[in-house]
């Protein structure tokens, strides 16, 4: 008996919770435009997602008068996933209110009663506007009706042909500006009509980088009042420019293509009664916005000698971690420069490192979004450098100079000078004490050398027509000549190991980079990437002749280059020997991965071998 009741006490608890569960999901949203026209019909609705409501108790409609209401509707859902099924209901309370005057008003809220329990709506804000003037002809009518906090649908009687009930605007934030200044384009959509589709570009402009704003901005209606009639008005695009030459910039005239929904006054109301037409039509219509000139002028002269290009406000930061190592181990200077302006066309910042340091070309990381005021955010530039011997090194203070437009003067930022001790790497020091000791050897073997006894004779006999001197003669020719022999075939054989490490290349490429598969698989990271680059750069070294002294990435670059190799397959190259450096020496960096190392690295390979003839 009591195992009983506790059954029926879980199940009844069990029940309770759900109900307070669907009850605690009940809510009541209120749905109208946040701007109407004086004199102008509008519906005003509070939504419940449950059908079992029991009262619904509505406040004052303050300045808005009641034409009807409220009209209830119910819809209910029915879903089924996996076999199970879930229903969702809904109650609708519906007014139809008229605005009698202009402001603005708040719309009250609601309270209903589902099971027993009280819920309220909250309220909104509405803006009446004035009423549209009447147009010429006297038979332009147009009504706006909302729900959802979406914008309803707009009618008008109207011709095809006609340009004031739809049209855009183009407007420019400055007319005139510096070369590299952001210059900041809207284009504002004017419509009394129900727009259906609109499509329309930017048109490519010579000597200027463009940028879009909030390309995915979802576009909402917004009335404004323009010669007496509401418009629904929107910002239908934005572009940045960043003009690249001086003088006129001239901004073309864009056509956008619409389709607009008009009534269809032609057709018969009998017909249409009957199925027979629509009282609603779709028209094709062709806006085109106006053209704009913008003055653009050069930046002052002389320029600093260090000037980056950076047009705008920024600031500079600058960190070296770590600021103590080992030789032969890496450290990066990571700057930072913060702000606004044309931030993805400037130069990185240059650094004076000491001669001792091997430094790798600076990594970028763009962290920038597009604005009316060109890119802002921050551009990160990691330089990576391996010092090479041991002792305390200075690097001098990194300067970053860029041009104010509204100071219209140049500025620089500059850091702090960084400080780095490098200890001597492992096996250093006796090669150091090695060397010393040679020099002291040096010192001595020079210190005991002797110039006493020593003194020069001229002969004075004379030679010229001896015997002796025809004989030198022709031992010098015979010389000269077994010379120019053996330098010819050393030609011939330095030209033959060349074909034949030219064929080679290919292979000793193919060998490395399956060591490399090897190392790959045992997880063996900085031995991979050493090996990978010697790859590259022993296909490059084998391929095209170079000494081991000439193998780097500049270099190879150019050689690439004059023999004709396309600038992306060299472009490909050259990146994949970065990232092998800075998968060596930039701890932490995951956006390198040896698979796509190793398959890159492959791929050019392959590409160069064939376009590549020896």
């Amino acid at each position: 008996m009591n195992d009983m009741k506790q059954h029926n006490f879980i199940l009844i608890l069990l029940f309770s919770m759900f109900v307070l569960a669907v009850q605690a999901q009940v809510s009541v949203k209120l749905q109208a435009p946040r701007q109407v026209e004086a004199g102008r019909q509008f519906r005003v609705s509070y939504v419940v997602n449950a059908s079992d409501v029991d009262d619904l108790q509505v406040g004052d409609f303050e300045g808005l008068r009641v034409l009807y209401g409220p009209s209830t509707s119910t819809s209910s859902s029915f879903t089924m996933v996996n076999g199970k099924t879930t229903s969702n209901s809904t109650t609708t309370y519906t007014y139809t209110v008229v605005a009698t005057e202009e402001g603005r008003f708040t719309l009250p809220a609601a309270t209903v009663v589902v099971k027993g329990k009280t819920i309220h709506s909250g309220t909104s804000e509405i803006e009446v506007l004035p009423a549209s003037d009447g147009s010429a002809s006297g038979g332009a009518q147009q009504q706006q009706q909302a729900a959802g906090g979406q914008q309803g649908r707009q009618q008008q009687e109207a011709s095809a042909g006609s340009g004031k009930d739809l049209y855009i605007t183009v407007t420019a934030n400055k007319r005139k500006i510096f070369e590299q200044e952001a210059v900041f384009l809207t284009y504002k959509l004017y419509t009394l009509v129900n727009i259906q589709q609109l499509a329309g570009e930017m048109p490519q402009l010579d000597g200027c980088h463009v940028q879009e704003v909030n390309a995915k901005a979802q576009m909402s209606l917004k009335y404004e009042r323009v010669n007496g009639r509401n418009y629904g008005t929107a910002i239908w695009r934005q572009y940045v420019l960043f003009p690249q030459k001086t003088g006129r910039l001239k901004v073309p005239s864009i056509t956008f293509d619409a389709q607009v929904e008009v009534q269809n006054t032609s057709m018969d109301p009998f017909d249409i009664f009957f199925g027979g037409g629509s009282l609603s039509q779709i028209v094709r219509r062709s806006i085109v916005t106006p053209a704009i000139d913008i003055e653009v002028m050069p930046l002052p002269t002389p320029k600093p000698g260090n000037f980056s290009g950076a047009v705008g406000q920024f600031s500079l930061t600058g960190t070296l971690t770590p600021q103590e190592l080992d030789a032969n181990d890496a450290a990066t200077l990571r700057l930072v420069i913060s702000g606004q302006g044309n931030m993805k066309l400037m130069n990185a910042p240059h650094v004076d490192f000491p001669k001792d340091f091997e430094v790798y070309d600076p990594k970028m990381e763009d962290k920038t979004t597009s604005t009316t005021t060109g890119a802002k955010g921050n551009v990160i530039y990691d330089y990576v450098v391996v010092p090479r011997h041991g002792g305390k090194y200075e690097i001098a203070p990194v300067e970053f100079c860029y041009f104010d437009p509204e100071s219209s003067d140049y500025k620089t930022l500059k850091t702090d000078s960084f400080s780095i001790q490098v200890a001597k790497g492992k096996n250093r020091s006796a090669v150091a004490s090695h060397e010393q000791e040679d020099l002291k050897v040096l010192n001595s073997d020079i210190r005991y050398i002797k110039m006493n006894g020593l003194k020069a004779s001229a002969d004075t006999s004379g030679l010229f027509g001896t015997t002796r001197y025809w004989l030198t003669y022709a031992i010098l020719a015979v010389l000269f000549g077994l010379a120019l022999i053996i330098f010819y075939r050393q030609a011939k054989e330095r030209a033959n190991q060349s074909k034949l490490r030219g064929k080679k290349a290919g292979k000793e490429a193919s060998k490395r980079l399956r060591n490399a598969a090897r190392l790959m698989k045992a997880r063996e990271s900085n031995a991979f990437y050493e090996e990978v680059m010697h790859a590259l750069l022993g296909y490059a070294g084998d391929k095209l002749n170079l000494p081991v002294t000439d193998l780097n990435k500049e270099n190879v670059s150019n050689v690439l280059t004059t023999r004709g190799v396309d600038e992306s397959i060299v472009g490909s190259y050259l990146d994949v020997l970065s990232e092998c450096e800075f998968a060596r020496y930039a701890q932490g960096n995951s956006g390198v991965t040896m698979e796509k190392v190793f398959e890159e690295a492959s791929d050019v390979i392959s590409k160069l071998d064939a376009v590549i003839r020896k």
